[in-house]
Order: C-alpha cells, then sequence, then structure tokens
C-alpha cells in the first residue's frame, strides 16, 4: 500500500510536492503554488510514469536559482526512492 509523500521544495515558487508511487510508477502527483498551467501539464506527463524515467528526465532542469519545479520533483523522487531501496 503506498501513501502521499510530502516535499517541502527550496528555491522555486511552488512551496511543496504532493505524490504517490506505487511499483516504481508515479501514480499521483500535486504542486502547491508555483505556475499552475506548466504544473498541471507536467502532472499529466508524469502520471504513470516509472520513477527512474522522471529522474533522468527531469534533474538538472533549471529555472531559478539552479534549480526549477521539474529539478525539485525529480530531487523529491530521488529522496523517496533511497529511503524506499
Amino acid at each position: 500500500m503506498s501513501a502521499i509523500i510530502t516535499y517541502k521544495t527550496k528555491g522555486v515558487c511552488a512551496t511543496e510536492i504532493r505524490f504517490e508511487v506505487e511499483n516504481g510508477v508515479v501514480t499521483d502527483l500535486v504542486f502547491v503554488g508555483g505556475c499552475p498551467g506548466n504544473l498541471s501539464a507536467m502532472t499529466t506527463l508524469i502520471k504513470g510514469m516509472p520513477v527512474g524515467d522522471v529522474i533522468k528526465k527531469l534533474r538538472g532542469t533549471i529555472c531559478r536559482n539552479a534549480t526549477s519545479c521539474a529539478d525539485q520533483l525529480a530531487q523529491a523522487l530521488e529522496q523517496h526512492a533511497a529511503t524506499t531501496e
């Protein structure tokens, strides 16, 4: 059984990311704050993707403060993966 994970972001407009992972796949994703259109589109594209694929595609994407909402999501998923291995 999975649970919603909350990740407090750093250096971006979104204040937190809430996500759920089941069997290594992102099944739910919500950004709190930030640019609603862009983050809604990213959420739609990412749901159903394997965690490793999301990390590979988004890690290192820069917007401001040497990070971005996409990069923060990758970091959140890396942190989650490290604690579940």
